[in-house]
């Protein structure tokens, strides 16, 4: 089976705030732009998606090009569209199968963020720098993450100043 660097993708305000009332609570068009371009992968052939169920269906529809994994508990739940799975090994799996691209992205929730960080290669935040109120939330990323890539953007009228940030595992490999 051929190997497929995992990452992890999303906004992060300032306070740990990733969502509010399954929504994002911020309007960063450029986000949107890289998100699309980091699950389009380089060669424009979509990129896996893993995410949970809320994450899903937060969604405007299915993004087009791109494979929508969805890891829920709920045996019953079906979506036109998703694949659906119920286990990070069967997510891992549908991932890798058919994948030509090298990678896989998750992109949310939490608790799928929290899942698969132990099993990522990198992360690409977008750090927004600004408060926002929130019911989903992400604690800073810890010592085993190292900053790779930044690049700092200024508040634009309504839009708040934010940075994209690219960190890598810090783990030597041995």
């Amino acid at each position: 089976m051929a190997s497929h660097d995992i990452f992890l993708i999303y906004a992060r305000a300032a306070n740990g705030t990733i969502g509010f009332k399954n929504r994002l609570p911020w309007h960063i068009p450029a986000d949107f732009k890289r998100f699309k371009a980091m699950t389009m992968g380089e060669a424009g052939l979509g990129v896996p998606m893993i995410m949970g169920r809320k994450t899903f269906e937060s969604l405007p529809g299915l993004l087009p090009g791109r494979r929508h994994i969805v890891l829920t508990r709920h045996d019953d739940w079906d979506s036109e569209g998703a694949e659906v799975v119920h286990s990070v090994d069967e997510a891992l799996t549908a991932a890798r199968s058919g994948n030509d691209t090298g990678e896989i992205a998750v992109v949310g929730g939490s608790a799928i963020y929290d899942v698969f960080r132990p099993l990522a290669a990198r992360i690409e935040v977008t750090e927004v720098h600004a408060d926002y109120k929130g019911d989903v939330f992400m604690k800073p990323l810890g010592d085993e993450w190292a900053e790779v890539a930044r690049e700092d953007h200024e508040a634009d009228g309504d839009k708040p100043a934010f940075s994209f940030v690219t960190y890598t595992h810090t783990e030597s490999e041995g």
